[in-house]
């Protein structure tokens, strides 16, 4: 790291929000662990391995926020498919709400801080 420059700890970000964007990839459909590995691998800045997805599932669904169904797969082994119950899709809308007013918090603070950088540099 560069002296003087900070080092943003995505993974705390991660941490706090990967349940809610596992619901979010939920919404609307089912889908399968490794799928959901898969689609949240290829947002740029989401880091998900089948260790941390799998446990997360299991946690979902013990809290009843996801449901499960198994079906036959035609190149291998039956899968298990997730998909939200109406307490994961209030879960969502929840966390939705709440992670509006804390982006535009986060923003503004994020903006008067330029603002008065700034002014100083005048």
């Amino acid at each position: 790291m560069e002296p003087g420059k900070t080092r943003i700890d995505l993974s705390q970000l991660r941490r706090g929000t990967i349940e809610y964007c596992v619901l979010a990839v939920l919404r609307g459909t089912e889908r399968y662990g490794f799928e959901l590995v898969r689609m949240l691998s290829e947002v740029d800045g989401m880091v998900i391995t089948e260790g941390t997805i799998y446990p997360l599932l299991s946690r979902l669904r013990q809290e009843k926020l996801v449901t499960t169904s198994w079906r036959e797969s035609e190149s291998g082994p039956p899968r298990r498919y997730y998909r939200l119950t109406k307490a994961g899709e209030r879960a969502l809308s929840d966390f939705a709400e709440g992670w509006a007013v804390f982006r535009n918090a986060v923003d503004q603070l994020l903006e008067e801080g330029e603002e008065k950088d700034d002014h100083d540099e005048r």
